[in-house]
């Protein structure tokens, strides 16, 4: 490592060479070890098809920043890495890249679209794992794991062979998520709802013995050709004489019957819905009731099949325009009524879902739910911040039975087979070799592949082992803290819940720290669409790793979203080349002696300050950290580096180093001791400047992420100390303001006088007011009596200056003379132009607003100069 700083703050210069000293050192691994604590993290772990962007950088940022801390605490801290097999996503970009070859994946057959997914997955998948170190994420990399990798495969089979013998994994034919783009079912939670433009389409269906029409309305009609019957509320009154009639179908000439069902909301439009079960969810409850035939209408792409005679092999929304023109020719066609409603769409895709009736798999999610509901309300998870654990609950409580099979190859094989010859359903974790039942050896796998989520479900106990009884499992399990956007509480958070509570009987995490989204500078969420996305290696390429890091953590707060400001970043690079230069100052003032990284004997009243307050900081940041406030933690660090540490401290001890004299040494060893605990405070936010800058002083040890987290310590608080300073901090802010007040330049000394009660704080800084407040003299009594001198006050203190120490008095009236004849010549001619009529007639609105601001403006200008030269005089 480097021995030296280099001149200018350069981290490109040092970020990677850091990182692969950390990684070559096996410094981010973590061991069982009886002698510590353990402290888990499990990364939700990013798709293999993803690439770095400002949300994953948030993510491992307040990861690493815990991980780091808990470290330096003295914990054994795992921070288990890995990526996610992401099947409908994976599958999408295989699928591509054979079309480039001109090849459809059923051309070459399932085990060689595998052998090519598998050759994909060891080409590209790696790829945000080699990004995220470039964040400094302190992951143990031994042991990264992959949701497809053997032991996850093992606990995958294990979980799913256990849910089937309990009969919570079930095969029927319910009302899925289809996606017409993906080719697959999709669960609940991975429809994205959003508010669009559509139509009520009001038609009329002639009752079948010529008796009148039923009116109904419909967002959908192109779904009317699998209609099945119409609905009315069993106490609707107005269609008591209507059930057990029948209509017939407008377009198709079917007999459909007219069914009473408590679904049917009577105030809702006419009372009258018409009902699709291959199509909606309620409508295929409504069929179950009622044994309707069920009639789908679409083939798996979203266009029209063979039972729907003209309109078959449309798209969908092209058969709606046929089908609505038809209807409209036929006289079905009441009126269409314009509304806006929420529509929903495959979260991968965006294409909008199609429900239809499907043979799947499902997981039977009540028995599930309850315990995992209860996990949390007894607290043994906790939400963070709080007000997340009603969404958790509101989802949870109204939970439907989860699809989990997809129409895919690439991803986890169903282990299900089916026998050849008897139709036998054999469940098992291996291959069978024959048919339990009837002894037949001809089996047939099921097709499908598991949900993504399903395996993802068991991240935090299947990479540490599980179902096998590990020592990892046994040490690190239940993990401390899953950190996560709030986007994804259902798809993974509580699946994670109820898998965890269900498999291990335990909790999966104690705590879920909920962070917002990033979004661009405007407040609007970053998509490529919009072509608003910030690439974080474009960042950490300009900036430094360290600026990003900072800037995502100041001022950001659990749960809420967050601008990125690129000013923002460039300021907290600014921040970092601040603190570079401090260690630079300390360098020329260190180097040429054998300073010691401890604290003299003898502390001078601003070395007890400076120790004093860093002492309380090390208490207040431990505490926001342990809080999961590090916005707190990180305004509290800036704020003692770059005022107390950078404008004070230095400032204060330059007087005592230039002297040389014995008070020297004890400034140069309170100067590094205060610099490198600041910097392991630090640490856990900057990881890649503090390394460098601690490896330049003098330290015990090979790493700074290794050291001792700093803790309060009741030796080194100095209360007493903390007041007086702050004492004659505050009269020499005032006395500063002042000059400023009033142009004087630092350059210009003036005596000071200070009345103030407590005489020998002020006596004890004098040293201070002449380095810092431009004082020729200081006079320190219990009072003054002097004319002509410009008062300033504190809390603590009465301060005189004399005016004509500050200020030549005859050359300042010379000067205010002329600036108030040229301001009361500006008015005037403001003035002129508001008086003159014609002006005022013709002049748009907006430049007469702006002469009489302007004419305002010099007024208050004349005003103040008049009350500077009345104050001179």
């Amino acid at each position: 490592m480097a021995k030296e700083l280099a001149k200018a703050y350069d981290p490109s210069e040092f970020e990677d060479r850091i990182y692969k000293f950390w990684e070559d050192n096996g410094y981010f691994h973590a061991e069982v070890d009886k002698n510590k604590k353990p402290y888990c993290i499990m990364m939700p772990p990013p798709n293999i098809t993803g690439k770095l962007h400002m949300g994953h950088a948030l993510d491992e940022t307040l990861q690493d920043i815990l991980i780091r801390f808990k470290r330096m605490q003295g914990y054994s801290a795992l921070w288990l890495p890995g990526t996610d097999h992401a099947s409908i996503a994976t599958e999408a970009k295989i699928v591509e890249a054979l079309k480039q070859e001109g090849i459809e994946k059923e051309d070459i057959g399932r085990e060689e679209f595998l052998k090519r997914a598998w050759d994909w997955k060891t080409e590209y998948g790696n790829t945000i794992v080699e990004q995220l170190k470039k964040l400094g994420s302190s992951c143990d990399w031994k042991r990264q794991r992959f949701t497809l990798d053997e032991g996850c495969s093992d606990a995958v089979k294990d979980v799913f062979v256990r849910l089937y013998d309990k009969g919570l994994i079930y095969r029927g034919e319910r009302i899925i998520n289809w996606c017409p783009n993906c080719l697959t079912s999709i669960s609940d939670a991975e429809v994205v709802f959003d508010e669009h433009e559509g139509s009520f389409w009001h038609l009329r269906y002639p009752v079948s013995d010529g008796s009148g029409y039923v009116e109904l309305a419909t967002t959908r009609p192109e779904t009317l050709l699998g209609d099945t019957a119409v609905a009315v509320h069993p106490d609707d009154e107005r269609y008591k004489d209507l059930v057990g009639k029948t209509v017939i179908l407008p377009l198709v000439g079917r007999e459909i019957p007219v069914v009473a069902d408590s679904y049917v909301e009577p105030e809702f439009g006419t009372g009258v819905v018409k009902i699709t079960p291959a199509h909606d969810p309620n409508d295929f409850e409504v069929g179950l009731r009622h044994n309707l035939p069920v009639v789908n209408v679409m083939e798996d792409n979203g266009t029209m099949n063979d039972q729907c005679g003209k309109y078959t092999g449309m798209d969908r929304y092209e058969a709606r325009k046929e089908i609505v023109k038809d209807l409209q020719e036929g006289g079905f066609l009441i009126k269409i009524e314009p509304i806006k409603h929420n529509v929903g769409s495959c979260y991968r895709c965006k294409t909008i879902v199609e429900p239809r009736v499907s043979k799947q798999w499902f997981v039977k999610m009540k028995p599930l739910a309850e315990p995992a509901i209860e996990c949390v309300k007894s607290g043994k998870t906790k939400f963070v911040p709080e007000r997340f654990d009603k969404i958790y609950y509101n989802w949870m409580e109204n939970i439907r039975d989860w699809c989990i099979s997809r129409q895919l190859w690439w991803g986890h094989r169903i282990p299900v087979w089916y026998c050849d010859d008897c139709g036998e359903t054999v469940v098992a974790k291996q291959t069978p070799d024959c048919c339990p039942k009837c002894g037949c050896k001809k089996l047939t796998q099921d097709p499908d592949t598991l949900d993504t989520w399903f395996s993802s479900a068991l991240w935090p106990f299947s990479t540490l082992g599980w179902p096998e009884k590990t020592p990892e499992l046994e040490y690190f399990y239940p993990t401390d803290v899953l950190v996560t956007g709030y986007d994804i509480i259902f798809f993974w958070v509580a699946r994670m819940i109820f898998s965890a509570v269900e498999q291990t009987g335990m909790q999966p995490f104690d705590t879920v720290l909920i962070h917002g989204i990033v979004r661009d500078a405007n407040g609007v969420k970053m998509s490529k669409s919009l072509g608003n996305g910030i690439d974080p290696l474009d960042v950490i390429k300009n900036m430094g790793a360290d600026a990003l890091r900072f800037f995502l953590v100041m001022g950001n707060s659990p749960g809420n979203d967050m601008r990125f400001v690129p000013e923002k970043v460039e300021a907290c690079r600014n921040f970092a080349n601040k603190l570079w230069n401090a260690a630079r100052f300390i360098h020329m003032n260190i180097d040429d002696y054998d300073v010691k990284n401890e604290l003299p004997d003898e502390l001078t009243l601003d070395d007890k300050w400076i120790v004093s307050t860093l002492n309380t900081l090390a208490k207040e940041v431990s505490e926001n950290i342990e809080k999961y406030e590090l916005g707190v933690a990180v305004q509290k660090l800036y704020d003692f580096i770059w005022d107390c540490l950078c404008d004070w401290y230095i400032e204060l001890a330059k007087t005592r180093l230039q002297n040389n004299d014995g008070s020297a040494e004890g400034a140069r060893q309170v100067l590094v001791y205060v610099l490198t605990e600041t910097l392991k405070l630090l640490h856990p936010f900057m990881p890649f400047i503090t390394e460098e800058i601690w490896q330049s002083m003098p330290h015990d040890g090979e790493t700074i992420m290794l050291q001792k987290y700093p803790e309060y310590d009741e030796a080194l608080s100095f209360p007493e100390a903390e007041k007086q300073m702050n004492m004659i901090m505050d009269a020499i802010k005032a006395i500063r303001n002042r000059r400023s007040e009033m142009n004087v330049p630092p350059s210009r000394k003036a005596k000071v006088y200070i009345a103030a009660k407590d005489k020998d704080v002020f006596e004890s800084g004098k040293i201070f007011f002449t380095r810092l407040a431009s004082a020729a003299e200081v006079n320190i009594a219990e009072s003054f009596d002097i004319e002509g001198a410009v008062t300033v006050i504190t809390a603590d203190a009465k301060i005189y200056i004399p005016m004509d120490e500050l200020v030549d008095k005859k050359a300042e009236l010379e000067r205010l003379e002329k600036e108030l004849k040229s301001a009361e010549k500006d008015l005037e001619f403001n003035e002129k132009k508001l008086s003159n009529k014609g002006f005022m007639a013709k002049a748009p609105e907006k430049v007469v607003n702006e002469v009489r601001a302007n004419a305002d403006k010099f007024r208050e200008k004349i005003d103040m100069i008049k009350a500077a030269m009345a104050a001179l005089k």
